[in-house]
């Protein structure tokens, strides 16, 4: 019999999950505790204050302090106002184009960094390299058909700062708004879609930027960057920051969580659901209800909403992979696979979990990688 959080919206088949006897999931005493670890307020404001400091200081000499990745989306529009308008940071943004951005997101980026003067380091990868890689990602019959892009966009921000000497990356992932996905969801690292495109695909990756192992260590220990994430210390709320930022800049609102990029719309609002049983909603509702953003009853209302999807947008993801009809329904039809089905970096982040355990305390990873790759251990099923 089904379980259900008293607090959040999670439920018995989350991975991992578990229930005190007040009937409340251990998700929300994650939350809890990291609410504690990362406060807001004057003390979180005087946390940032002093990372800006550090930032400012490193940055002497330098046409840059910081790196922020854009995508059009609400978190990222947000934090080049934060960095620049608020703290006065000298912003290098950087984007990964993996070539299916939404019309409104590129409005967006434009828009954004034009009335704030903001520079843009981009990289554009190959269409037909990409694509096999995506191609393979699907015929692998694994959810990570966004890993590719995912370890792209951060390799970009890392690239961005090792051209410029720049020291640090600022993150816009807010736990209090997006939660922190349960663990056996997701998995991703460069070896694991080097593997998956060596067994299904040509094993070509040339154009697009993975993060492979040795050369982030040289990132982070020779180069010296760090990662931050400053709306982990401000009550940030989004619904307040999506109209800011449209009165404030003529940014557009499109639609959804991730929507502003095609491919993120498709595996949110289709693949993950339809194949997978894997709805982001849980996580993200339920992290605003801990958040005091949304009642526990609208959640569980919105949550039973059909998840919108452009039927033209299915037919745009076959026709560029190359699926026909046929190949695509086998594709929905096969077993689902996990991540432990291929090689990958796992064991060896395991073996490693005293090394970044110190990356971890000097802010050069992050709690949430820490946690996931180095931390659990490789018997989770999705």
């Amino acid at each position: 019999m089904m379980q259900t959080c008293k607090r959040c919206i999670y439920h018995s088949d989350i991975p991992k999950i578990t229930f005190n006897a007040e009937g409340i999931c251990n998700y929300c005493e994650q939350y809890d505790s990291m609410n504690a670890q990362y406060p807001t307020g004057e003390a979180g404001k005087k946390i940032i204050e002093a990372y800006v400091a550090q930032m400012k200081e490193d940055g002497k000499g330098k046409p840059y302090d910081v790196v922020i990745g854009v995508s059009g989306g609400c978190d990222s529009s947000y934090m080049l106002h934060l960095a620049k308008n608020v703290y006065g940071l000298r912003v290098l943004a950087a984007h990964f184009d993996n070539t299916y951005n939404s019309k409104i997101a590129v409005e967006n980026i434009k828009i954004m960094l034009d009335k704030l003067g903001i520079d843009l380091f981009t990289h554009v990868v190959d269409n037909r390299e990409f694509e096999g890689i995506q191609k393979s990602l699907l015929k692998a019959s694994v959810p990570e058909f966004e890993a590719a892009t995912d370890l792209a966009l951060a390799t970009t921000h890392y690239m961005a700062c090792a051209k410029y000497g720049i020291k640090h990356i600022w993150e816009g992932h807010s736990f209090r708004t997006e939660g922190v996905s349960p663990p056996g969801w997701f998995y991703m690292d460069a070896k694991y879609i080097q593997s998956i495109h060596n067994q299904f695909g040509n094993g070509v990756i040339k154009s697009t930027p993975l993060l492979w192992l040795s050369k982030w260590i040289k990132w982070m220990v020779v180069n010296k960057i760090k990662k931050f994430r400053p709306l982990y210390y401000l009550d940030y709320n989004k619904e307040a920051t999506k109209k800011f930022l449209a009165e404030q800049y003529g940014w557009q609102w499109y639609g959804g969580h991730h929507m502003e990029n095609r491919t993120a719309y498709f595996i949110n609002n289709y693949y993950l659901p339809v194949k997978f049983g894997i709805d982001l909603r849980w996580c993200e509702y339920s992290a605003l209800v801990r958040s005091g953003q949304m009642t526990r009853d609208d959640a569980l209302l919105k949550i039973k909403e059909p998840k919108p999807f452009e039927k033209n947008l299915l037919d745009e993801i076959k026709t560029r992979l190359g699926f026909t009809d046929e190949g695509w329904e086998a594709i929905m039809a096969a077993p689902n696979k996990h991540y432990t089905d291929y090689p990958t970096y796992k064991k060896t982040f395991e073996r490693l979990r005293p090394f970044f355990y110190l990356l971890l305390k000097s802010g050069y990873v992050t709690r949430s990688f820490y946690d996931k790759f180095c931390v659990l251990k490789e018997e989770i099923k999705a």
